[in-house]
């Protein structure tokens, strides 16, 4: 087991947003969580890389427990080292070329050198089909182009998990499908391993290994991917499918 998690509970100003989550994440696993807005998605995955603060719960990764509530600033800086997350705006500085933005976390962060940093930064862009750019700046990219900079970004550290906090919304439609395309092959050729908030149902169905859907701020059900889309045991989960996957959907799994 890679990352284990229990418990964990966020508040903000009085509304619990999550509530006793649970998750289990193995060694190449792409764990997709699914559920409508508001659910508590985003909020359950920025608490797992301290962009948010649990207000309870533990989180056990490579066989370290900690207490998610009150980790040290060391306990944080080491599970940041081991993670790396993908915003769903790209968040990548403007002054600086699609190059910079990869390799800045390497020299500022990690203390690599230039050189190898620039190595490891043309690597990652490479795998991202964004070699023939490393030299643009974001302003002179698409949105889609930038958020597959993000992804050379996150895999540039070599992280053992990478976050994705739906990666995909902020892209026109007709981008969407480079990004997931290039997410698409970093878990089945590079083995990478995944946590991705998302409403791409197809990218849940061909790539996931695990599906979590949530509403309310728990986990409602999870499953494979052919367990959650074609036997859904869960009421809600059958209504949050056939309202987003009114043609797929398949009425026998209503039944």
């Amino acid at each position: 087991m890679l990352m284990s998690i229990r418990g964990v509970s966020k508040s903000f100003n009085g509304a619990e947003i999550l509530k006793n989550v649970n998750m289990d994440i193995d060694q190449g696993d792409v764990v997709v969580i699914l559920g409508p807005s508001g659910s508590g998605k985003t909020t359950f995955l920025r608490c797992l890389n301290f962009l948010e603060q649990a207000d309870g719960g533990t989180m056990e990764f490579h066989g370290e427990k900690l207490q998610l509530a009150s980790a040290s600033k060391q306990a944080i800086a080491d599970i940041r080292k081991k993670t790396a997350f993908v915003f769903q705006n790209y968040n990548l500085f403007a002054n600086k070329t699609a190059l910079e933005n990869v390799t800045l976390g390497l020299t500022a962060g990690r203390g690599i050198s230039k050189r190898e940093a620039r190595e490891i930064g043309l690597e990652a862009l490479q795998k991202v089909g964004m070699l023939e750019r490393a030299e643009y700046y974001p302003s002179q990219l698409s949105g889609g182009q930038q958020q597959r900079v993000g992804i050379a970004r996150a895999i540039a550290v070599k992280p053992d998990v990478i976050l994705f906090d739906e990666p995909t919304s902020a892209l026109d439609p007709e981008l969407v499908g480079e990004v997931l395309q290039v997410m698409k092959s970093l878990a089945q050729e590079e083995g990478i391993t995944m946590i991705v908030v998302t409403h791409e149902m197809k990218f849940a169905q061909d790539v996931a290994t695990h599906v979590v859907f949530m509403a309310d701020g728990v986990v409602v059900e999870e499953g494979s991917a052919e367990d959650i889309f074609s036997h859904p045991k869960e009421a809600r989960t059958r209504q949050f499918l056939q309202r987003i996957l009114p043609e797929q959907f398949e009425m026998a799994a209503l039944i």
